[in-house]
């Protein structure tokens, strides 16, 4: 519809060049170095006023073309301006997801439980289902990779969960957050120079906090506390972090100690894990 438009424009500039150029004429044959008689004289007059009069439209849309053309000009550089703009930010996007994969690498890179019967095996997170978000997840390692049931599997802060089925080629992690793992592990909270021992029973997904009881000392726990695990048991080793103590209360009978821990793992952002390998026995 634009190109339309401008080929009408061209149209009406040619032919008010023309009368233009034809009126120049005119103006140039009456206007020689001799006296004009009045006719010769009016005609000059009206010729000088008609060009006059022309000129204003003939200028008016040689300037909306120029206009036309400078607002095409600019429109062009604005959408490159904008591909580079929308380059520059998907870089930007790119550039921050590789810097946070390469700060779990090397979390995961720096893990030291001092876990001596075991084997680091690193993974990549490839699908978690929303629906079932805080009970499974899937890894891109197998049984080729020598991964197993029931293996214990941590990022770089603390435990995540343990490999509940196996594929050649990819395993399924029930996350800790799960229902049906969390209420089977026995921790141990460091107070001081001793440890005090319970169970974990639960899980608050609003504050990303496990729920800790069957504390049978009377003794005072602190925020902050390390929670690790006890190695009871045949999945968990002794010292897996599980997080850190953020309260204390007791239950409804004012009895028994139940603690909260808020997690040293973001369940809701895993990228990473590693598999912990039990090393073959030596005989």
């Amino acid at each position: 519809m634009t190109n339309k438009k401008l080929e009408k424009k061209y149209i009406i500039l040619i032919v008010l060049v023309c009368v233009a150029i034809f009126l120049g004429v005119v103006t140039k044959i009456v206007n020689e170095d001799r006296k004009l008689n009045p006719l010769e004289q009016g005609v000059k007059d009206i010729v000088i006023s008609i060009n006059k009069v022309i000129n204003v439209p003939i200028n008016y849309v040689k300037n909306k073309i120029t206009e036309a053309n400078e607002k095409e000009d600019l429109y062009n550089k604005y959408k490159k301006l904008q591909e580079q703009v929308d380059s520059y930010y998907n870089n930007v996007a790119k550039i921050n997801e590789l810097e946070k994969e390469n700060k779990e690498l090397k979390k995961l890179l720096e893990i030291d439980y001092t876990l001596s019967d075991y084997t680091y095996l690193n993974a990549l997170v490839v699908n978690r289902n929303i629906g079932y978000w805080y009970n499974t997840i899937t890894i891109d390692k197998g049984r080729n990779s020598g991964i197993t049931e029931n293996i214990p599997v941590v990022n770089g802060v603390g435990l995540v969960g343990k490999i509940i089925k196996t594929t050649n080629f990819s395993s399924t992690i029930k996350l800790l957050t799960s229902e049906e793992l969390n209420s089977k592990i026995s921790i141990k909270i460091k107070v001081d120079d001793k440890h005090i021992y319970g169970l974990l029973t639960g899980y608050k997904k609003d504050k990303n906090r496990f729920i800790i009881e069957g504390i049978s000392e009377d003794i005072e726990i602190p925020v902050d506390a390390l929670v690790t695990t006890t190695g009871m048991g045949d999945v968990f080793p002794s010292g897996i972090i599980i997080g850190k103590v953020k309260s204390v209360g007791t239950d409804n009978f004012d009895l028994a100690k139940i603690v909260e821990v808020e997690s040293s793992v973001d369940f809701n952002d895993i990228s990473f894990v590693t598999v912990l390998k039990r090393k073959a026995i030596k005989e």
